[in-house]
């Protein structure tokens, strides 16, 4: 603080002691102080002129007596002026003494008159105390400025220390009519970004390590026995299905490790990503009519719309419709049914299956990754990692997915921003 306020006040003192010693050198240069006693004193003369010689010095001796201003006649012969200055009439010659007084000298015929010593500025006292006055009043507006700044920097100081301290909890609290008020917010938005990101890579560190014990443990245990199946005497068909069990589990590893790299690949946001207009009523039959080979449940397509667009990338929305039909399929015990309508400005895909019912405390938290209701805990289906994909493909497309379940069907919803027919 120390350092601001000296600062701010060096600068606005030299400001205003070299603005105003600038203009008091052009007024000194360009304008006659004594003017004002000058003039008075060029008028007297000319009337001391018009009185006859001898009657001169009684009449000054009558002014003198009636107004205390010192003045006298002397012959021009008497008087010594350097640098060969000569006096003229209606023209005043001033000089100032050592105790800052001011003697003036005209010509009256061949005579001089002198005024003074007379003090032509008696408040330069006062003045220089109005001076003082005035830079320690502008000492005090100079701390009233900096000193809630200066605090504020402190406490902005303060919690960039601390949440370099890996306390990511920190945050700035300032009043909003602070000058460094849009910096907190700043700051409390990548405190809060960077504190999720933390608490997500914790988060996933956690999960990956439990998802993936359980295929490891497995390998682990069947590179153990598999010895055995390499004996000639065992059973080609035993070692067969011996292997495929391998080869299940690490493709089971493969499957959450791409899941995994899917999902971390959504979580850059800083690369603006390449957005095209993508017809939704084409993209949904492709991904029917190649869903439905692979899986007995029916699927069917409920749509009143030729064609439909929205902006985005077609490899994310294409994956968001898989991920939510594949999971559909998972559950469903006999039907699926995709829809597609307008509502309002807005595209809704919705796919609803008719299985059971996902819990109300499990909808809160079911697009967290590794995130598993109680549905899958039984069934020990997927990763927990389909629907957090689905979620935020739709966040970097400025769309939501909702859920509605009940008892008789459970229905995911992706909603996009529509766009005009004509692209």
């Amino acid at each position: 603080m120390k350092r601001l306020f000296i600062s701010l006040y060096l600068l606005l003192s030299l400001s205003f002691l070299g603005i105003g010693w600038t203009l008091d050198s052009l007024w000194q240069r360009n304008v006659d102080d004594t003017g004002e006693f000058n003039s008075p004193l060029i008028a007297f003369a000319s009337l001391l002129a018009q009185i006859p010689e001898k009657d001169r010095q009684i009449y000054l001796d009558n002014i003198t007596a009636e107004h205390p201003i010192p003045l006298a006649l002397h012959k021009k012969d008497n008087i010594t002026l350097s640098n060969g200055v000569v006096l003229k009439a209606n023209e005043v010659l001033s000089t100032e003494t050592e105790d800052n007084h001011h003697v003036f000298f005209i010509a009256v015929d061949d005579h001089v008159l002198i005024a003074g010593p007379v003090d032509v500025d008696p408040r330069a006292q006062l003045r220089g105390l109005f001076t003082l006055f005035f830079y320690l009043a502008l000492a005090l507006v100079a701390l009233v400025w900096v000193w809630p700044l200066s605090r504020d920097l402190k406490n902005l100081r303060e919690a960039t220390k601390a949440f370099g301290e890996a306390h990511w909890d920190t945050r700035i609290k300032l009043a909003k009519s602070s000058q460094v008020s849009p910096l907190a917010r700043t700051f409390n938005d990548m405190a809060s970004h960077i504190g999720a990101l933390i608490d997500n890579q914790k988060h996933l560190t956690n999960a990956i390590s439990h998802e993936i014990r359980t295929p490891l443990g497995r390998l682990k245990f069947a590179l153990a026995l598999l010895p055995q199946y390499c004996q000639p005497s065992s059973s080609v068909k035993s070692r067969n299905d011996f292997l495929q069990e391998m080869e299940c589990d690490i493709t089971e590893m493969e499957n959450l490790l791409q899941e995994l790299l899917t999902y971390a690949s959504l979580e850059t946001n800083y690369v603006e990503p390449e957005m095209e207009n993508c017809e939704l009523v084409k993209i949904c039959q492709q991904m029917i009519k190649r869903l439905q080979l692979h899986n007995s449940i029916t699927i069917n397509w409920d749509c009143r719309i030729e064609e439909c667009y929205v902006k985005g990338e077609m490899s994310l929305i294409e994956r968001a419709i898989q991920n939510l039909i594949t999971n559909a399929q998972r559950y469903a015990e006999s039907i699926i049914i995709v829809s597609l309508s307008a509502v309002g400005e807005q595209i809704k895909l919705s796919v609803t299956n008719d299985g059971p019912e996902i819990p109300l405390e499990d909808q809160k938290h079911i697009f967290k990754p590794f995130y598993r209701s109680k549905l899958q805990h039984d069934s020990n289906k997927g990763h927990g990692l389909g629907l957090a994909i689905i979620s935020r493909i739709m966040n970097r497309h400025r769309g939501r997915i909702t859920i509605n379940s009940n008892a008789k069907q459970t229905t995911f919803s992706l909603l996009w921003p529509q766009l005009p027919l004509n692209k």
